[in-house]
């Protein structure tokens, strides 16, 4: 099971806690997690990436094991901890302003 930790206003549009588990089949990696996510909570297509595209949305990290994962490929694997369960994927709504 892989571990992902959701923003509030996702937490809220899921109605989920703060942590969300999901099974993925295959290798860990940001697309196969996202898939997982989406398969299991519905509401949640098109908020983390695009409906289409299936690219991130701007103002949408992706950090794991104090990094972050952002531009990696969506295929990339994740790190070791995270495909365990040992360490939680963070989608994390980034902050813009002036």
């Amino acid at each position: 099971m892989i571990r992902v930790v959701l923003p509030q206003h996702l937490r809220t549009l899921a109605r989920v806690g703060e942590e969300v588990e999901v099974r993925v089949e295959g290798p860990a990696t940001q697309r196969s997690v996202l898939d997982a996510l989406e398969a299991s909570y519905p509401v949640l297509r098109g908020t983390i990436r695009a409906h289409v595209t299936h690219r991130r949305r701007p103002f949408v990290r992706f950090f794991a094991c104090e990094q972050d994962l952002s531009h990696e490929p969506p295929d990339a694997p994740l790190p070791e901890p995270v495909a365990r369960g040992a360490e939680p994927l963070l989608v994390v709504g980034a902050m813009a302003g002036g």
